[in-house]
């Protein structure tokens, strides 16, 4: 059995609605990942104290719009979901607040959450998009109606989040369905959205200023870290891994749908609910694997593990074509870019055609190559994994940004027998 930490969604948005609710919430087996923590700090300079004892964390409840003005400015390091759906709560309640981030973070945008949070009275200096920036939240949000442009849980959370603090009822609309941990979690602390699906579309829609009440809750494995072991297993001949208490929401499992019907073997076992999500263990052993044709529609629910399953397209016999990755080029690095430079440098067939990334595999991987990361965690991660079965080593410029999501990354991965040279560069 491997433990793998738990889930950074789950984990973000646990912490945030521990502070949101009132009495104190308990929660076991939070992610201790620097985005995290740093999530967890800037609660705590909002006036919700975080505290970690024994193998929980503590999180003492301010109600809604009941934080406070903090002394300093919020520093989210690398964590897009830590500034996007914080700015969501920070607009409901009466504080001003600089917003910062390290170099990664702050060349990506953010106006895809400002635009809807602006209409509903959140105000930022300057007109900036991007971080540093100064919000000021108010205490008299209005509820709107909201159509996402595109598909984006970030922003989805975000205006449910500020949503909670008005006076009436705001309406999320998704054509195409995105991660609904905010929903879930929204009723598991007693302030359930109503959900319909009309016309091909999802509406949610949450009552402003109910009344939250904390809970205990569990944080399961999170499916995006797992998939680099899961991919590891894959790929190296030999293998056969069992993971332990993996989320299994729908939203979050199209990578592994798609091993599966790459020829992967993977079975799931032992499904049980906790804290309002599908959790099971996954076994995955070596098998061949070929390519296959990925549709955009799956993208959603798959969006950060299109790094590594290049990674294993890399392995299979024939062509994997991933359509519809277009959000790619706006995560932590450009990353459909990234991909295809890391894979042709090892010696892989692989080119991008818009939106579309196509792999060709069949003769094993060359390897040997040095992986720019642009300080991309998943980047970083996916390479050292191909350099596990390639022939000759894979090389990435950095691991320290790892951290940032996965800290157990390269002691989990050498107690599996992976080896990595020097401060794990090179796989």
């Amino acid at each position: 059995m491997v433990k793998v930490p738990g889930d950074k969604s789950i984990s973000h948005r646990a912490l945030m609605f521990g502070a949101l609710a009132r009495g104190v919430t308990r929660i076991r087996g939070l992610l201790e990942s620097e985005d995290v923590i740093n999530t967890a700090k800037a609660l705590q300079a909002l006036g919700a104290p975080v505290e970690q004892v024994g193998d929980e964390w503590h999180v003492t409840g301010r109600g809604i719009g009941g934080l406070s003005q903090p002394e300093s400015p919020l520093d989210f390091g690398n964590s897009g979901t830590g500034a996007r759906l914080m700015l969501g709560i920070i607009a409901g309640n009466a504080v001003t607040v600089q917003m910062v981030g390290d170099p990664s973070l702050s060349s990506r945008p953010m106006g895809r959450v400002l635009k809807p949070l602006a209409q509903m009275g959140l105000e930022v200096d300057d007109g900036r998009d991007r971080l540093p920036l100064t919000a000021h939240g108010s205490a008299e949000l209005v509820p709107i109606e909201y159509v996402l442009p595109v598909p984006s849980a970030q922003v989805k959370s975000a205006v449910l989040l500020a949503g909670l603090h008005t006076a009436g009822a705001t309406t999320v609309v998704e054509s195409e369905p995105t991660r609904d941990h905010t929903e879930r979690m929204l009723g598991y602390f007693g302030a359930a959205p109503e959900i319909t699906d009309k016309d091909g579309k999802r509406y949610i829609t949450v009552q402003g200023e109910p009344d939250l009440t904390a809970r205990d809750l569990s944080v399961p494995v999170d499916p995006s870290s797992a998939a680099f072991l899961a991919a590891a297993a894959a790929i190296v001949p030999g293998s056969d891994i069992t993971i332990e208490g993996l989320l299994m929401n729908p939203t979050r499992i199209g990578f592994y749908e798609t091993l599966r019907e790459m020829g992967a073997d993977i079975t799931f076992s032992n499904h049980r609910d906790e804290c309002g999500e599908d959790v099971a263990d996954m076994r995955v052993r070596h098998a061949p694997l070929m390519g296959i044709n990925v549709p955009g529609e799956r993208a959603p629910s798959m969006i950060d593990e299109y790094p590594i399953l290049a990674v294993v397209a890399a392995f299979a016999d024939g062509r994997t074509v991933m359509e519809g990755l277009g959000e790619l080029k706006v995560k932590e690095s450009d990353r459909l870019a990234a991909t295809v430079a890391g894979l042709v440098v090892n010696g892989v067939d692989a080119v991008a055609d818009g939106d579309t990334l196509i792999v060709t595999g069949g003769d094993g991987v060359k390897g040997g190559g040095t992986v720019k990361t642009h300080l991309d965690h998943r980047m970083a991660m996916a390479f050292l994994t191909m350099g596990l079965a390639s022939r000759e080593p894979v090389t990435v410029d950095d691991t320290t940004m790892v951290a940032t999501s996965f800290p157990a990354f390269m002691p989990l991965m050498r107690g599996l027998g992976a080896r990595f040279s020097g401060e794990g560069a090179e796989a």
